[in-house]
């Protein structure tokens, strides 16, 4: 191998994040994605600004970037639509190359001199990020680490491991839990307990590969369309966590009259994580490899006409802000990651009284607040509360944001 000798090095880091180790390999910072019509959107506002009438009335003069913002925070201080992020970036596309990597301390200033709205940043400071010396010794943390989410993705990240949709046979066909250790009923983190497959081949414990973790569920409940009453897709309730320990076996033995006979030994499983205590029946599904993602909120460029089925959490009748529901929408309609939608309240239907005829009139509908989708599936998506005015509930109709 050959010996790398450095002397001093000195290195600005640009807009671009980089990520500098001498003693490992390099970390690879998330890609975030930007769409086709994004980069258009932000390329035309480059050339034009932004309407003055699409500015928020208290659109701050300056802002600094602090840590903890998202795109979508610093988006809702200057536009009307948060989701409209991609003017935003237009604003100063000649200084942000790549939206997602703006950074705490860079300060955004509003020019509204020619009677179109731009972002400008600060001469000296915009992209003039400190100048870092290396030697053989250092490791530079990834700047990427530091860079703008487009959303707080704590928010999201719980419900991409917990709820799931499965089809009618989903879980009836996954290994079950059959026994607990010691005969116990109700299972915990820590307790030790049996499962089998259906097959009775599905729980093998592979010595040269990472341990196998599952997720354990409950029953699945339907979720049905609101105005069809069409059952979209099942709800599997997450209970908790477990690890394989040994593999599901048979072996052959004699009974008393020396009769061979085969018998069943159980997969033995762990339970590592309990959201509530789990029992025998519950279902066994793998657990999905870890996906980092990152959404980017925008409008659908379909007309959506979608409604709420439900709202996450068996306890909950109404959806506040940054709860998770599900919509009747999903791959097949088009629903993507990143799709926003305005949530519209159903105007009052009563009696007009300042008619002597006392005709019934409906009011209309008023818009509610905003949810993204981040999870979708065939028929199904699940879709975060992003801002509320009022709570959300079951049949509530969403359409496109503009």
């Amino acid at each position: 191998m050959a010996k790398l000798t450095l002397t001093k090095v000195s290195l600005r880091l640009t807009g671009v994040a980089m990520a500098c180790n001498l003693l490992a390999p390099p970390v690879m910072a998330q890609t975030y994605p930007i769409t086709a019509q994004q980069r258009a959107t932000a390329a035309q506002v480059a050339q034009s600004g932004v309407a003055l009438s699409d500015l928020r009335p208290n659109a701050p003069q300056s802002y600094t970037v602090k840590s903890g913002d998202t795109l979508w925070d610093i988006s809702g201080l200057f536009l009307k639509n948060a989701w409209r992020w991609p003017e935003l970036w237009g604003m100063n596309l000649a200084d942000i190359k790549n939206p997602h990597l703006i950074y705490p301390g860079q300060t955004l200033f509003l020019d509204t001199s020619d009677g179109r709205a731009r972002l400008r940043m600060r001469a000296g400071t915009g992209n003039d990020l400190p100048t870092v010396r290396l030697s053989p010794r250092t490791r530079i943390e990834s700047l990427a680490a530091n860079a703008l989410p487009t959303l707080k993705s704590h928010l999201i990240e719980p419900f991409l491991a917990e709820p799931v949709i499965v089809d009618e046979l989903g879980l009836s066909t996954s290994p079950r839990i059959v026994a607990a250790q010691d005969s116990r009923v109700l299972l915990t983190r820590g307790d030790r307990a049996y499962a089998r497959s259906a097959t009775g081949t599905g729980l093998i414990d592979d010595p040269k590969q990472t341990q196998k973790a599952y997720r354990v569920f409950r029953n699945a409940t339907p979720l049905k369309d609101p105005l069809t009453g069409e059952v979209l897709g099942y709800e599997a309730q997450y209970v908790g966590k477990a690890l394989l320990a040994r593999s599901e076996t048979t072996q052959s033995s004699n009974d008393a009259e020396g009769k061979s006979r085969t018998e069943i030994i159980p997969a033995t499983i762990d339970i590592t994580d309990a959201k509530e205590e789990m029992r025998v029946g519950d279902r066994l599904l793998p657990e999905p490899p870890r996906e980092l993602q990152n959404y980017v909120p925008h409008a659908p460029q379909i007309p959506v006409d979608a409604r709420i089925v439900s709202v996450y959490g068996s306890a909950v009748a109404n959806a506040a802000q940054n709860q998770v529901v599900v919509i009747n929408r999903g791959t097949r309609d088009g629903m993507e990651s990143g799709h926003v939608l305005a949530i519209m309240k159903a105007g009052a239907r009563l009696v007009d009284k300042t008619d002597t005829a006392l005709p019934q009139i409906k009011l209309p509908d008023e818009r509610n607040g905003l949810l993204m989708v981040f999870r979708t599936f065939e028929k199904l998506s699940y879709a975060l509360v992003l801002d509320i005015t009022s709570g959300v509930k079951v049949g509530d109709h969403l359409v496109n944001p503009n």
